[in-house]
């Protein structure tokens, strides 16, 4: 049979082992609140950053667009001052080659 120390010294022990565990459970979740907070705030400035990163190629896209607008533009541009040019100097073979663009967009509209 067990004594009374011995039993006593069974329920210090046991109690504690209930205090580690106790403090090693507050322990855990200190930690997994730290990580909860260093994860949110790691989501929050990779978002900042993909949006920033979001929002610069959509100004570079933008720009480009702008500039190809313009050369487009541009050349338009000089295409019908070219045209507006050969038409004045030569009528009749601006006549000759409109009627022939104009032939083969009927035969190949056919088809």
């Amino acid at each position: 049979m067990m004594d009374t120390a011995n039993i006593d010294r069974l329920e210090k022990d046991v109690s504690a082992v209930k205090g580690d565990i106790s403090a090693l459970a507050r322990q855990i979740t200190d930690v997994m609140n730290s990580l909860a907070g260093t994860a949110q705030k790691e989501a929050r400035r990779g978002y900042k950053q993909a949006r920033a990163s979001a929002e610069d190629a959509i100004g570079d896209i933008s720009e480009r667009g702008n500039a190809m607008m313009g050369a487009a533009q541009d050349a338009a541009g000089t295409i019908e001052e070219t045209l507006e040019e050969a038409i004045a100097e030569r009528p009749l073979a601006a006549m000759g080659v409109a009627l022939g663009i104009g032939f083969l967009i009927g035969v190949t509209w056919r088809r």
